[in-house]
Parts: C-alpha cells; structure tokens; sequence
C-alpha cells in the first residue's frame, strides 16, 4: 500500500516537528483563526491526529482586529528535558514570544514575550544544555539572522545578538532552524519567497554563531524548475530524525488546480526523506517531493488518511478540528438536545475584523461535498448555513434567512473585496428543516439546497480563480475552510458534515 503526500492536507502551513521517543509532534501556523497553533500526534509521520492547541485563550493569543493574515506565524516545536515549548509570533500583537507545557495536549503556559523583532523564531539546545534562539530579524539597519543564548522560560536574552547571514542570496530569507548534529551547527534556510521560487538551503559551521558555509549544491529542495509537477513552492522546512536513525523533514507545498499557480487549499505540509552525503550535508533525494511515499522507510506501518468530518451533535464539547476567525464569544456556540446552537452577532465580511459566529473546516481536497441541516422553527439569523470562506473579503454563502413577514427565504451570495452581491434569494421549502450544500471540484463550488423530493436544487456556482490566492487584493497566507454561520440571530443546526474525495482530485 503506497501513502500520498501532503500528509496535512489543506490550510497546514510553516510545519515544524519535534520527536519524544516513538511520538512525534507537530504544528501549524494559524494566522488570524482561534485557537492557536494545533498540535498533532503520529506514530509514522503519514497518521496525525489533532491532539490539542498551544494558544487556546485571548490571554495567549489575542486577535482582537487583526488583518487578514496576521496573527500567528511560523511556529517551532521541541522537546528538552521534560518540557515541549513553542515559539511563534503573533504579527497583530506583541511580537515573538515562546510557551511551554509538560503535555503537548496542554494546558500551555503564558507567553513568555521576547525582546526582538522579525518572524519565524525558532530553538535549539546544545550538548552543554544552553538554549540558543534564531530569527530573522534586523541588525545595524540590515536584514539578517538573529542569534542569541536564550532562558526559553522566561525569554530573557542572556549573550550577545549575533548575525549568522541570510542564506544563498535568495529573496526573503527566513524560517531558520537551528540544529546541533555531530560536530557541526547546521542552519536551515526557506528562500524565494513563498511562491514558484520557494527553496530550501543548508548552511553549517563548528561553532553555534558561525560563519556559516553554504552547501556547495544548494537547494536541497525545490520545485521552483519543475513547472508541470502538481506539487509547487516548496519551502519552509525542519529536520529531523527518527527512532530508527532515519532523517526526514517537514515543509510546506501547494497542489494548484490549474495550469499556472493558483491555489485555494493553502500552503500544506509535506514529508521527505532525507539522506546524509559522504561528506555529512543532509539532502532530499533528488532535490524535489514526490506524491508516493516509501512506506518500508516509515517509523511505524501507515493507513490511508481520512479526512471526512461529522460534527457529533450530541458530544460533550464541540469538535476541535474545527476553528474560529479570531477570538469567539464562547456563549454563541452550544450543544443542545442533538442540535448546534448559534448566536450570530455580525456579518461574516464586518469591515471591523470582528469574530463572526461561524466554525470553520480545512478544506482537504478540492473535491468535497459539504452539507448542514438548518432547523426552521426557531430560525432567527438573518442568514445561516454554509460558507466557502477564504477570508473576510473573499468567501461565498448558501444560507437560509427569516424573512420581515415571518417567511424563510433561501439564499446565494458572494462577497468578492469590496462588493457584496446578493445573486439568488427565493422562498425555502416548507419544512422543519432544510439541509444547504456545497459541491467543490477542480473547476468550481456549486450551492444549493435539497427540495422536498430529495432532490438537489442549485442556486448558482462559482470557479476556483475567484477564491484563488492570486485573485485576491489582499495578501492571503491561509486557505478555504468550510464554514457553518449564523448572522444578526439565532439559528440550530441539526447536522454539518463533509465528505473528501482524494481518489478524484490528487
């Protein structure tokens, strides 16, 4: 049985790992959804399952008006001593700052902030225990790779800053990673940029703040020549080895839809192996990803990934797969008597960048089929149900919607940067509930809801170059989620769930 990458499909990007004996953890940057930074589990690197967050209160993460794509960046995990910590930054508020917890599943503790600027920090113990931090950053006016000893628990600074260079030359350095391997310091490098020119370098030196040398065969990683491969901008690594002395890394890739680079899903994560050359610089195999991956090298036997989801209305707490924009108000959200309650407050493209009442899915595959079952009788929301969200100004809605006469209407529109179109809005079936879907594939979403007969009704489609990143006014480092919402009053939903099919789409 082969196994696919990406092994974190959909919005999963900026992965960094960390192993404690046959575990191993991971985690995402989230960027302006709540809560903060997940934490995944696997035993062979290709099965992750969701097993808590790092940044789970306002205290931790707040996101209060954060823009589009701010917040959290570039996480790293690791592992010292009997403690994991995290260390990100929160772009909107506060800067770099790092969190630890004797469980990943947390809880977590406060932020321990750190006096410097730039993104993507990242850790490192040496053999003697000191602690060393890096990051891109700023030093004597330029831009450069800041080096310092570290007190991860406090993020005090306790050495000098030092600046271990910028990498091959490449545009937009950054994402370094710090490792002590043998007798070298090794430094690992994204460059290009997060686009087609996405690479990854290794640099090394005998002492922890250089000089560093380049690989003379830099990129160990790229796609940025392979322009037919459906895997694209690769970059943005970490290194690491297994139980069984295999080395592999992490990074980020995308799966465009089209002929040229146009992405919806989001930046993913993606495994590699990693091979070690005579002269001890690690390497990627031919220098690029593959979609197979050799299951015999794995830590542990893998099983098909499954990403489908059903919210269990009767479950104790809502699903934590699925994720807000910004800080919630906990109280709109309730299970209830096999029902999800919403209060919605404002609409979903609130110029104010609030937290709108609606849960979000990653969407796995481009081929999905999503569907809620919207109770009538006690429809209050302007609008509720289903939304294609790629962000505040881009996303695109089935819903239903209490008329002023007291009739239920059901409805289609499209938010698209600054217009908001109204396309479809007819009278919705009478009956206790209705269910509103949303079929994606490589072309287009279509929406709709299900007649009386069982039989779908569409109210209008859009193609993918609409909610594609390269479409977009605005920068946009996430990807489409499926939503449920509510909107301006309460709404009860009596079924939300999503079924991917990989087999079709890649």
């Amino acid at each position: 049985m082969s196994v696919k990458n990406p092994v974190l499909r959909g919005f999963h990007p900026d992965p960094s790992v960390c192993r404690v004996g046959e575990d191993y953890y991971l985690v995402n940057s989230t960027f302006e959804f709540f809560p903060g930074v997940p934490v995944y589990h696997s035993k062979n690197l290709v099965n992750w399952q969701l097993c808590g967050h790092c940044l789970t209160t306002p205290e931790q993460l707040p996101l209060e008006n954060c823009p589009t794509s701010r917040g959290i960046y570039a996480p790293t995990i690791r592992y010292h001593d009997g403690t994991f910590f995290m260390i990100t930054t929160n772009k909107a508020h506060g800067g770099n700052f790092v969190v630890h917890a004797s469980d990943p599943r947390g809880p977590w503790s406060a932020p321990a902030w750190i006096d410097q600027g730039g993104i993507d920090p990242s850790l490192m113990w040496d053999e003697d225990g000191k602690c060393y931090y890096c990051s891109t950053g700023q030093m004597d006016g330029h831009r450069a790779t800041v080096a310092f000893q570290i007190d991860p628990f406090t993020g005090a600074i306790l050495s000098e800053k030092h600046d271990l260079g910028t990498g091959c030359g490449g545009q937009c350095p950054e994402g370094p990673h710090l490792y002590r391997i043998g007798a070298w310091y090794y430094l690992l490098f994204a460059e290009g940029g997060t686009g087609y020119g996405h690479r990854v370098t290794i640099h090394r030196s005998k002492t922890v703040f250089g000089p560093y040398q380049a690989y003379a065969h830099n990129p160990i990683l790229t796609h940025m020549e392979r322009k037919g491969d459906p895997i694209q901008a690769t970059g943005h690594a970490d290194l690491f080895e297994d139980q069984n002395g295999n080395w592999w890394l992490v990074c980020l890739g995308v799966r465009n839809f089209g002929p040229r680079l146009q992405l919806t899903l989001g930046r993913e994560t993606f495994l590699a192996p990693v091979q070690w050359t005579p002269d001890g610089w690690p390497v990627v195999p031919g220098g690029h990803l593959t979609q197979e991956l050799d299951q015999s090298r794995l830590p542990a036997p893998a099983a098909p990934q499954q990403f489908d989801f059903h919210l269990d209305m009767r479950a104790p707490a809502i699903d934590p797969r699925l994720i807000h924009l910004r800080n919630p108000h906990p109280a709109d959200y309730r299970l209830h008597n096999g029902a999800l309650l919403l209060h919605g407050r404002q609409p979903l493209d609130d110029p104010g960048c609030g937290s709108p009442t609606m849960l979000c899915l990653r969407q796995a595959e481009f081929c999905a089929r999503a569907q809620a079952v919207v109770r009538t009788a006690d429809l209050s929301a302007a609008r509720a149900g289903l939304s294609v969200f790629q962000n505040d100004c881009y996303h695109n809605d089935v819903y239903l919607s209490r008329q002023s006469d007291g009739t239920i209407a059901v409805g289609f529109a499209r938010s698209v940067h600054d217009l908001k179109l109204e396309c479809v809005r007819v009278p919705a079936p009478q009956a206790d509930q209705v269910t509103l879907f949303v079929h994606a594939d490589r072309e287009r979403y279509r929406f709709g809801y299900v007649d009386a007969a069982g039989q779908d009704v569409p109210l209008g489609s859009v193609t993918l170059p609409n909610l594609a990143q390269e479409s977009m006014g605005v920068a946009n480092f996430t990807g489409v989620t499926l939503a449920v919402y509510a909107e301006n009053g309460d709404a009860a939903l009596l079924d939300y769930r999503v079924w991917f099919d990989g087999a079709s789409c890649g």
